[in-house]
């Protein structure tokens, strides 16, 4: 049986969200971190947010400030794809659109070590489809973390039919020394969690949109009558409308069955801009405090 690769250096595509979790929990477990974004007010944004999380951190008592200091210490922000050269993995978390993903490998392969595995914390999109447009299928694994990754402890690991079993043990020991517990899944379209959690939304919303219930009556009651922590239009708008359509689409091209087909509500809150609390505005106004259903 073969051994895990040793990873100590991680490269981190995209300073969005997901990105500067990922490098918040990677840096506190004691990894060397590589974080690059082509969009610098966007990795300045990112930097500035794990400084403020860690720091909240060591409010909470929950890392002391030596701690804080040092992950802070790890992390090397760059706008270059070449700052990758040294890492033992880079984990991709761009935006959930094939096309988007395929570009930028493109872009970051030439940069890769010859050792460095590629992983997507893609959250529905075929692992076999993307490995085989990064070129390197044997080293290329999904890695989906969930948001926001400080605080949720799942991550789910998704092998490619190319997919070797080194590079699968190297990510899942990764996983575990960032204090994750993982579950392996099928490369299927949406994997576990979102082929069941992300239709459920989508069915939530045509039940406002045919008028079954409110916004409000829909979020209470999922969380009074199934004992949800937060309603499935709440969570819509905390996950982000546009991510929640991306991954319907993928769903339903992907398995190419109806019931997946995206309700025509959610289609024109996107195309609204709506998008959620990124964007102070989607099934609830945030501009008010607490928020105020939309419809």
């Amino acid at each position: 049986m073969s051994s895990p690769m040793p990873i100590q250096r991680v490269g981190i595509l995209g300073a969005g969200a997901m990105g500067n979790g990922i490098a918040h929990v990677a840096a506190l477990a004691g990894l060397d971190i590589v974080l690059v974004d082509t969009a610098r007010p966007v990795l300045d944004k990112s930097l500035a947010t794990m400084a403020k999380n860690l720091a909240r951190q060591v409010e909470k008592s929950t890392i002391d400030a030596a701690a804080r200091d040092a992950a802070l210490a790890r992390i090397t922000p760059s706008t270059t794809h070449d700052a990758f050269a040294t890492c033992d993995i880079v984990i991709e978390a761009v935006p959930e659109r094939e096309d988007i993903k395929r570009a930028v490998y493109a872009q970051i392969l030439p940069h890769l070590a010859p050792h460095a595995i590629l992983a997507s914390n893609t959250s529905s999109i075929s692992i076999t489809t993307l490995g085989t447009a990064s070129t390197i299928p044997d080293r290329f694994v999904g890695m989906h973390f969930f948001n926001p990754v400080p605080m949720m402890k799942l991550v789910e690991i998704i092998s490619g039919l190319a997919t070797s079993k080194p590079t699968l043990d190297a990510v899942e020991a990764l996983a575990a020394r960032m204090g994750k517990t993982t579950i392996l899944a099928a490369d299927f379209s949406g994997f576990i969690v979102n082929r069941i959690l992300v239709p459920m939304i989508n069915e939530a919303i045509f039940a406002l949109y045919e008028g079954i219930g409110t916004i409000t009556s829909i979020d209470q009651g999922m969380k009074l009558g199934a004992a949800h922590p937060m309603g499935p239009l709440t969570l819509a708008d905390f996950v982000g409308l546009d991510i929640v359509l991306d991954v319907m689409r993928v769903l339903h091209h992907g398995l190419g069955d109806d019931k997946y087909r995206p309700c025509p509500l959610l289609i024109n809150y996107v195309a609204a801009g709506w998008l959620g609390r990124k964007t102070g505005r989607g099934f609830y106004d945030y501009s008010s405090n607490p928020p105020v259903p939309t419809r």
